[in-house]
């Protein structure tokens, strides 16, 4: 906003603007003034989009947690029967699993290595 200091020869009622200079003043406020409402209008829009994507990503975080606590639990559960079959007289029963498995990976890696 441009200000004019009123002038010695400055016509009553004009206030020391020229017609055309305000006019050009007005019309760069004006238009100033439309890109400042466009740029606020698409940060708004932004931030909007920004805190619902926000939202997702925690109630995605909050289901993954959940997800992983279980699993952890259930972990924690055949890990504690691991240790129940190997203290038991089934350490036999343990082994023969291990290489059972141990098998099974080999036949699977056979497999995969003729294809």
């Amino acid at each position: 906003l441009a200000v004019v200091v009123l002038g010695d020869g400055a016509a009553p009622g004009n206030y020391g603007y020229t017609n055309s200079g305000y006019s050009v003043y007005e019309e760069e406020n004006e238009r100033l003034t439309e890109s400042l409402r466009t740029k606020v209008s698409a940060i708004k829009s932004l931030s909007i989009e920004i805190g619902t994507e926000v939202k997702n990503q925690n109630k995605m975080l909050s289901d993954m947690d959940n997800d992983f606590d279980s699993a952890g639990g259930l972990l924690g559960a055949t890990m504690g029967r691991l240790r129940m079959l190997s203290r038991g007289s089934q350490t036999k029963l343990l082994c023969y699993m291990m290489l059972f498995a141990l098998f099974v990976f080999f036949v699977i890696y056979w497999i995969i290595k003729l294809r």
